[in-house]
């Protein structure tokens, strides 16, 4: 079973997330509330992870670098970048880091169905 990787550093900001994903139907989540524990869970559940839903700003290991970490082993698995820093630098600094897709918070739970059926290329729900 495919699990999706959701990484902030807001646990209500992490709930909602889950509970947006559960509703679309993506029950299998792993929780992480930096990029330093996101790295660890990433390690151990590496080939169950089907998608990583990450944070830029956090302490620790900040999504960027996260991002980059993960794209230094993989650069299969889509990575959505969910952040408040919706300008046109940031967009393009984390699609060069490797991130498939980008939310800007606050987003609606359609926004976050639509894209992550814009990365994972699927229908369901």
């Amino acid at each position: 079973m495919s699990k999706i990787l959701v990484v902030d550093d807001s646990s209500t900001m992490r709930r909602i997330i889950i509970n947006t994903l559960a509703r679309l139907g993506f029950k299998d989540t792993v929780p992480a509330a930096d990029g330093v524990e996101a790295w660890e869970a990433y390690k151990n559940n590496k080939n169950d992870i089907s998608v990583i839903i990450t944070d830029w700003n956090m302490p620790n290991m900040n999504g960027l670098e996260f991002v980059k970490k993960v794209r230094s082993v993989d650069k299969k698995t889509p990575i959505i970048m969910v952040t408040t820093e919706g300008g046109k630098k940031e967009v393009i600094t984390a699609l060069k880091a490797g991130v498939n897709n980008y939310i800007v918070k606050p987003f609606t739970p359609q926004v976050l169905k639509e894209k992550l059926q814009a990365v994972i290329g699927t229908n369901e729900k």
